[in-house]
C-alpha cells in the first residue's frame, strides 16, 4: 500500500477514535488519596514555627497604612511597617469564615470548576514576557500570542481553565494591556479565567468587565474571578498586591495568596523552613481577605524553587521542591483551604529532555500531593521567562495522563475482567477475546505527542522529534479553532467599556 494510503488510514482511525472519545471533564475529581510525606506531629511543628514567625519576627507591610490599620484593629501590633500577629490570630480568622471549597463560575456553566476538596483544576502558565516556538525561536510576546494561547487552552480538554496573564503582550502599554488580556479570555474562551493584579485600579477594571458578562448581583454572590497575589518573600507584602487583594475580596472574588520563594535566596535552604515561612506569609494574606469580607474565597498557594549554589539561578523539578509542595498541600488541608502549587516547571530554554523530565516531576508530584489549583500546568519554559508553543501542547499531553491516573483503578466487574481470564485461559492471547474487543478503544491512554511506531515507520513518516510533532499539533489546533459564542450585546458593552477607560488616561510603559 502506498504511504499516502496508509497515512489516510491512520487519519481515519484517529478521527474514529476522537468521535468515540469520552466527553471532557470540567475538572479532575481525584479518586486516589493524597500522599503525605510528614505525619501530624511534624506538620504541627511547622505550623508552630509559622506562628513564631508571625508573632516574634513579623511581616513587613510596605506603603499600605490602611492594611496595617485593619490588622491592628483585629488584634495585631505594628512597629512602623512591621506587623506582628498574636499566635493563632491569622489561623482563627481563616478557619472562622474562609470556605473549604468553592465554585468558580465560567460564562459557559459546563466549564464551572470546583476548587478544593478532592478536585484538581489544571491551568496554563502565567506571566512570561517572552514566547518560544521552534519556527521563530525566542522573542517578546504580543497580544496575538496571548490570544493564541487562550485559544489553545480553550481547545485543550486536559486544561480546565483559561488562566490569567498567559504571556505579557509587550506590544501594548503596560497600564492598559490588562483590558485586552481580560477581554481575550472572555472573547476567545468560555472557560473560567483570572483577573489583573498589577494595580488596584486594574483589579477594579477586571471586576467591572466580569460584571458586564455575569451581572452585578451574580458577581457579588459568586466567584467568577481568581487572582494571583504574591508575597514579596521574605516576609513582606507591598501595597500593589495587597491593594488588588482588597479589591477582589471586597467583591467576593477569590484571591490566591502565594509566597514566591527561591530557597537559599528568599528563605533558608531547608524544606521545613521554607514550608513554615510560606505558611506564615500565606496566612497573612488570607486573613486579610477575611477581614475585608468574611467568607471571601481564598486559596493558599506556594511557588517554590531551589537555587543553584553554583550559579544562583533557580532550579526546577528538584526533589526538595517536591517535598515543599507535598508539605504545603498537607498544611492547607489542616488549615481548611484549597491549595495551589506545582506545574510544568523547567529551567530549560527549549522543549527538550530536561524540560520534559523537570515538568513531569513537578506535575506528578503535585497530583500526588493533592494540589487543587495547578497554575503553570502548560507552556512554562526558561524558569518562567518564556511561554512555549510546543511545550504547551506537550504539557497538555502530560495533563491528560494525570487525569487518567487520578481516576484510580477500575474495580468494577468490567475492570476486574474475570470473564476475559475465563474465556482465554492459560497459554493463549487476549487480542481477540470479547473483553478486549469491547474495551480496546478506551483501555489505554493515547498520547497526542509520543511516537510508538517501529523505527522504519518513524523514518518513513519523516523522522520527527517530539518537538516536531508538537509543532504540527499546535498549528493544527490554531487552524481548527472555532470561537465559542458570545452574546453580541455583551461583546459591544465590553468593547465600549474598554475604549472609554483607555481614553480616560494616557499610555504608560511604567508598571
Amino acid at each position: 500500500m502506498a504511504r499516502e494510503g496508509r497515512s489516510g488510514g491512520r487519519r481515519g482511525r484517529a478521527a474514529a477514535n476522537a468521535a468515540e472519545a469520552q466527553p471532557r471533564a470540567a475538572y479532575i475529581k481525584r479518586k486516589i488519596p493524597p500522599y503525605e510525606v510528614l505525619g501530624d506531629a511534624d506538620l504541627a511543628t511547622i505550623e508552630d514555627n509559622a506562628e513564631t514567625i508571625l508573632s516574634e519576627i513579623g511581616i513587613d507591610i510596605k506603603d499600605d497604612p490602611e492594611t496595617i490599620e485593619i490588622f491592628v484593629k483585629a488584634g495585631a501590633t505594628a512597629d512602623g511597617e512591621r506587623v506582628r500577629f498574636p499566635r493563632g490570630m491569622c489561623r482563627n480568622l481563616i478557619q472562622a469564615t474562609a470556605p473549604r471549597q468553592f465554585t468558580q463560575h465560567a460564562r459557559n456553566p459546563a466549564n464551572n470548576v470546583e476548587i478544593g476538596g478532592d478536585n484538581t483544576v489544571l491551568v496554563p502558565a502565567y506571566g512570561s514576557p517572552f514566547v518560544y516556538s521552534r519556527e521563530e525561536g525566542r522573542r517578546y510576546a504580543t497580544i496575538e500570542d496571548f490570544r493564541n494561547f487562550v485559544k489553545l487552552a480553550y481547545m485543550a480538554d486536559s486544561l480546565h481553565h483559561s488562566g490569567g496573564t498567559i504571556c505579557e503582550p509587550v506590544d501594548l502599554p503596560v497600564n492598559k494591556r490588562h483590558f485586552d488580556m481580560v477581554y481575550s479570555h472572555i472573547k476567545y474562551s468560555d472557560k473560567a479565567f483570572m483577573g489583573s493584579v498589577t494595580h488596584p485600579d486594574r483589579a477594579e477594571d477586571s471586576v467591572a468587565m466580569a460584571k458586564i458578562v455575569f451581572g452585578d448581583d451574580f458577581v457579588d454572590q459568586n466567584c467568577v474571578l481568581i487572582n494571583l497575589i504574591n508575597a514579596n518573600s521574605p516576609m513582606t507584602f507591598d501595597d500593589t498586591m495587597l491593594g488588588s487583594l482588597k479589591v477582589y475580596a471586597k467583591h467576593n472574588q477569590a484571591v490566591m495568596v502565594s509566597p514566591f520563594i527561591v530557597a537559599g535566596a528568599m528563605s533558608p535552604v531547608t524544606v521545613a523552613a521554607v514550608a513554615a515561612q510560606s505558611l506564615a506569609e500565606g496566612m497573612v494574606g488570607m486573613s486579610l481577605a477575611q477581614l475585608v469580607r468574611p467568607g471571601a474565597p481564598v486559596i493558599y498557594g506556594n511557588f517554590v524553587s531551589s537555587m543553584s549554589m553554583q550559579s544562583g539561578a533557580p532550579t526546577f523539578g528538584s526533589p526538595e521542591a517536591s517535598l515543599v509542595i507535598n508539605t504545603g498541600a498537607a498544611l492547607a488541608r489542616r488549615l481548611g483551604v484549597p491549595f495551589r502549587s506545582a506545574g510544568g516547571f523547567t529551567a530549560s530554554k527549549v522543549p527538550d529532555a530536561q524540560a520534559a523530565y523537570e515538568a513531569a516531576n513537578t506535575l506528578q508530584q503535585g497530583l500526588l500531593a493533592g494540589v487543587n489549583f495547578m497554575l503553570h500546568t502548560a507552556g512554562w519554559l526558561e524558569g518562567g521567562l518564556a511561554m512555549g508553543y510546543e511545550k504547551f501542547v506537550m504539557d497538555c499531553d502530560q495533563a491528560a495522563m494525570m487525569a487518567v491516573y487520578a481516576n484510580g483503578v477500575d474495580m468494577t466487574e468490567n475492570g476486574q475482567a474475570m470473564d476475559a481470564l475465563r474465556e482465554v485461559g492459560p497459554g493463549q492471547h487476549f487480542l481477540g477475546c470479547s473483553h478486549t474487543q469491547a474495551n480496546f478503544k478506551s483501555a489505554f491512554y493515547r498520547s497526542t505527542i509520543a511516537d510508538n511506531n517501529s523505527y522504519e515507520q518513524w523514518v518513513e513518516d519523516g523522522s520527527l522529534s517530539a518537538e516536531d510533532r508538537a509543532e504540527k499539533l499546535y498549528k493544527q489546533l490554531l487552524s481548527d479553532y472555532v470561537p465559542p459564542a458570545l452574546d453580541p450585546e455583551i461583546d459591544a458593552r465590553l468593547v465600549e467599556f474598554m475604549e472609554t477607560r483607555k481614553a480616560s488616561f494616557p499610555d504608560s510603559n511604567i508598571s
